[in-house]
Formats: structure tokens, sequence, C-alpha cells
């Protein structure tokens, strides 16, 4: 088989002619089959040139796609099935990224930590969570960990949580409270440490209630009355988690009028 031309391309390409057959390859496979000074080859070195270049094209697409974004390992390999290329290239591919550390799970780990603590604004919990699911060594995981500021971790959380309080204008004390329990551990602070900041931080609901009372009842009072309306106003501000006494008590305050 005679090999025609090859010309440069862009970047690290190839264009090689060989008899009828024209097709794009990587300086890898001119360089290692040394082909810039061969005119012909057999058609065991074709069916190799073939398989390298497919290899180098799936090669290329993965670094296009870590340097979009750092990934870890498990998430190379699960784009790397995506591929029809043997399993043993597979691990020569990932072996090979690792060799130029495109693939370091300590440094991935270390980026996670540090874009879900700053950009998303996740707890300690989820984070270690997340990590774990993407296979990340548990050593790795927990070594970066301590390296995290434990007060400014609580100083974010009590910024969250005390926004939650102060735009609340219509749930009781005790609604609000398993609210923001409920949001923040899902996000993965501790439990501990919410309760201890609402301890600290929440104030009495009586004007709270008093101001969804009266706004309720104006409105049902349109559409009800007497123990109709007392008994919707009723289920309304219990939704909103107010005690039934204080409930009533302004009820009966209502009938004084």
């Amino acid at each position: 088989m005679n090999i025609n031309k090859i010309k440069k391309m862009s970047g690290n390409k190839y264009k090689i002619y060989i008899d009828d057959d024209i097709f794009d390859t990587y300086d890898d496979v001119i360089i290692e089959n040394n082909l810039l000074y061969k005119k012909n080859i057999d058609k065991e070195l074709y069916n190799k040139i073939l398989l390298e270049t497919n290899f180098y094209n799936v090669y290329y697409k993965t670094v296009k796609y870590i340097m979009k974004k750092r990934r870890s390992e498990k998430e190379v390999i699960i784009y790397l099935n995506k591929f029809d290329i043997a399993e043993f290239d597979k691990n020569k591919i990932i072996d090979k990224l690792k060799s130029i550390n495109l693939i370091n799970d300590k440094e991935y780990c270390k980026a996670y930590i540090n874009d879900r603590l700053y950009i998303y604004k996740e707890g300690i919990n989820k984070i270690r969570k997340d990590l774990i699911k993407q296979n990340i060594d548990i050593n790795i995981i927990e070594s970066e960990l301590k390296n995290i500021d434990t007060v400014f971790v609580k100083e974010k959380l009590k910024k969250i949580v005390l926004k939650k309080i102060n735009s609340n204008n219509k749930y009781s004390n005790q609604y609000l409270r398993q609210k923001i329990i409920n949001e923040m551990t899902n996000m993965g602070y501790e439990k501990e440490t919410i309760i201890d900041i609402l301890n600290e931080n929440i104030k009495d609901d009586n004007e709270i209630l008093k101001n969804e009372f009266n706004k309720i009842y104006n409105k049902l009072k349109q559409k009800y009355n007497g123990f109709d309306l007392e008994n919707k106003v009723r289920q309304k501000l219990l939704i909103k988690g107010f005690k039934l006494e204080c409930v009533n008590s302004l009820l009966e305050e209502k009938k004084e009028d």
C-alpha cells in the first residue's frame, strides 16, 4: 500500500492519503509509526494506523471534555463508556491522563470542595456524600475536609438562617424552625449547629400571627361568616404552624369587637 501524501492540518492533526483512502490522523500516530519517512506500508501497519487513529480520536475528545471542567476519574470512565473502544484502551487513556495530571482525584476533591462551599453554599455533610458518590478515596476526602475553616462554615450558615428568619412574615416560629432545619440539613449542615443559631436568633412570632390573622380574616369574611369563618381562619393559621390557643384568643377578640 502506497502513502501518496501526508498533509499537516491545524493543531496536532494530519491528513493522510493511502492509495484511494483519505483520513485524518494525529501527530502521535505519524511519529510513533515513523510515517513521514515511509512510502509503502503493509496491511498490518495500515490496520494499526486505523486503530491508533481511533484511539487518539477518543483520547483527544476526552482531553477536551476534561479541559472544560475538572473531572473525577469516575466521570472520565463514564464518559469513555460512550465510545466503542476496548477496555484495554480505556485503561490506557486513563493512565495517560493521570500521567499528565489531567486526572487527579486529590486536586478534583479540593476544587469540588471550594466550589460547593463558596459558590453553591453547601455544608460539609453533603459535600462528603457527593464526593463518595464520585468514588473519591475516603482518605482523600477526609484529608481535604479537615482543611475547611469551620468558623467560616458556621458564619455562612448563620447568614443563610438569619436571612430566612428575617424574611419570614407569615409562618409561626415552630413551622419556620422545622422548615429551616429540614432545608439546611439537606444542604449538608449539622443539625445541632442549625438549632443553636435558631435558638439564638429566632424571635417571638406574636406580631406575625396578628398580621396573618388580620390578612386571612379580612379575605375570608367576604365569603364566610360565623362558625364557618372562624373554622376557615383557624385551619389556615394552624397549617402555618401557629398554636391553637393563640388563634382562638384572636378569634375571641374579634367577637368582642
